[in-house]
């Protein structure tokens, strides 16, 4: 039973009517609120912990769609993994997003920017409440409510840091309740967000009594991930030899990989040694607000009864994603870029009918591709082969290739997925914010830069021996479904070729789970040429025109537009727009 997770936004809904207070002149009108609860009660263990659970809530971005840590618009499609997909016409804010042309008028992008805050102001109100704490409340748990809180209120400024740069700073001490406060946006946010989770290190325990709350390694692989976007190489480093010796999961268990790659992604095996923190997702609760939002719109088009979601074919893999999968005769990555040229580039069914005979690709491939793109003629999880443009919406629009990452199995029907709704694609598939295999390569990083590159070669090829496990190879007819060919590097080589190989084993490893854009903008002017190539590649694909003219501004793309309704709000000297905006 994932405990934290039930019932999380209607909690909140009833302490936020806790404070709904009623004043009259006339006495007799002067009626308590049904319902209400006093400042005691409030205060006490069960209000404080129900306020907390309120601000777990808003992790996915309860109500503000765009706001969700699995960022499949933000680092995903921007970062080349994937496009829109689906129609040009259906939910068309977000074609701006993947051409590069965010206007600071678009909804999508004030709902990023609204929901983080959403989640910060729950953060600060349980803070606040701690101030009020009863006298039955020990000093231990209001520490440990404070530093989830803190944790959570990190996780909003982190997002709202690398996506908008820096943004009004708003905490606790902050009176919201008597008017707008005009907070600038001229306060560095890296050393609040890192003061936050040093406190959170320093003040959760080793492990939790409910699944899904944050404890003291989750916290330090978060402060080592932010320590990694300022280059604090060595800080994070130190971090991260402490979780790879010592970090365990929430309930105890030593972190690891797990043995299958495909397993990472399912319901059935939620809250694994492989999860470092994730956001709780609960089916057949009689609400989807206790279920996983994440990619509800992003399922195969059109499947019936015979695929999951029947809905909304967003969030197809791009070309150039799925050509990197390609392998050379020792099973390693084309890392010179050369899986775009020739014979090296995938063969797909592009412009095929499903009636049309095809005959998928027979050459080398990295065999986590066929767990992370449904492709023509390739199992597509329990469900059948792929059939191609059948269940794609606009093939001409956006490729031949469907997500396939945190979908829900045909095995997973009625109990894993959600039937409340107008779409059965709600499920109880966690989405991992960190992994494991996420926190392995960012320590080979810090390695490379400032440590040893043998240890990285230990990290990077963990996870490649995960990957090359032919007991998770995706089947067909009792055999491998492709001409699956991988293996473990035997040196890095240089500084500068240790750095392709590991940026290249991200894109890989971690594709589709919003890590590109923001990694490729991190690595500055290297990330900035690799995206660029994917752009020049990939524009002339569609016969739709849906990349025709696209182009990358460097000094400006890096960040999305503060909201303009935000500006219009506060005035333009309280709230400085981005670059180029």
């Amino acid at each position: 039973m994932k405990n934290i997770r039930t019932n999380k936004f209607i909690i909140w809904t009833v302490i936020s009517a806790l404070f709904i207070s009623y004043s009259c002149s006339d006495s007799f009108l002067e009626v308590p609120v049904t319902g209400q609860l006093d400042a005691g009660i409030l205060g006490g263990t069960s209000g404080l912990d129900a306020s907390l659970i309120a601000a777990y809530s808003q992790i996915n971005g309860r109500g503000n769609r765009m706001a969700s840590p699995s960022n499949w618009v933000w680092g995903s499609i921007r970062g080349g993994d994937a496009n829109k997909g689906t129609d040009p016409g259906d939910y068309s804010d977000i074609n701006p997003i993947q051409r590069y042309e965010s206007l600071p008028t678009q909804g999508v992008i004030s709902d990023k920017y609204n929901g983080n805050y959403e989640g910060i102001a729950r953060a600060n109100a349980t803070l606040k409440l701690l101030k009020t704490a009863s006298s039955s409340v020990t000093d231990g748990f209001k520490t440990s409510i404070e530093a989830q809180a803190k944790f959570l209120r990190a996780h909003g400024y982190f997002e709202l840091k690398r996506g908008f740069g820096n943004t009004p700073y708003v905490d606790e001490t902050i009176d919201v309740g008597s008017g707008i406060e005009k907070v600038k946006n001229d306060t560095d946010l890296w050393p609040k967000i890192e003061a936050d989770l040093t406190f959170a290190v320093a003040n959760l325990p080793e492990t939790q009594g409910q699944v899904g709350r944050v404890n003291k390694s989750a916290a330090k692989a978060y402060l080592a991930k932010v320590y990694m976007y300022q280059n604090k190489f060595a800080a994070a480093k130190a971090l991260f030899d402490d979780i790879i010796a010592n970090g365990k999961t929430s309930n105890g268990k030593k972190y690891g990989l797990n043995d299958k790659y495909a397993d990472i992604f399912k319901g059935s095996n939620d809250n694994n040694l492989e999860s470092v923190w994730a956001y709780q997702a609960a089916a057949g609760t009689g609400s989807i607000n206790n279920a996983n939002p994440e990619f509800d719109l992003n399922w195969p088009y059109n499947t019936g009864a015979d695929g999951p979601g029947n809905c909304c074919s967003f969030f197809q893999p791009t070309f150039e994603l799925a050509n990197s999968f390609r392998t050379d005769a020792l099973g390693l990555p084309l890392l010179d870029g050369s899986y775009n040229t020739g014979a090296n580039q995938l063969k797909t069914d592009m412009g095929l009918e499903t009636a049309d005979a095809f005959t998928p690709d027979a050459g080398n491939l990295d065999p986590r591709i066929d767990h992370s793109i449904g492709r023509r003629g390739i199992p597509y999880l329990d469900w059948q082969d792929f059939p191609g443009k059948a269940w794609i919406r606009n093939q001409p629009n956006a490729g031949p290739y469907e997500t396939k990452k945190y979908a829900y199995y045909k095995s997973d029907k009625g109990t894993l997925q959600d039937n409340s709704s107008w779409t059965p694609g709600y499920t109880a598939v966690n989405y991992t914010i960190i992994r494991y295999a996420d926190v392995l390569l960012m320590a080979a990083e810090a390695e490379i830069e400032v440590g040893s590159l043998a240890t990285a070669l230990g990290y990077i090829n963990q996870v490649r021996n995960r990957a090359a496990n032919t007991a998770g190879f995706v089947q067909k007819n009792g055999a491998p479904a492709a001409k699956y060919v991988i293996a473990p590097y035997i040196t890095l080589g240089s500084q500068a070729n240790a750095r392709s190989i590991v940026r290249m084993e991200r894109k890989l490893e971690l594709s589709g789970e919003g890590h590109r854009f923001y990694d490729l903008m991190r690595w500055g002017a290297d990330g900035k040429a690799l995206l660029n190539a994917y752009i020049a590649y990939e524009k002339d694909k569609y016969p739709s025109g849906a990349y025709s003219g696209i182009s990358f501004t460097s000094s400006q793309d890096e960040l999305l537009p503060i909201p303009q309704n935000q500006i219009d709000l506060l005035g333009s000297d309280v709230l400085k727009q981005n670059p180029g905006y």
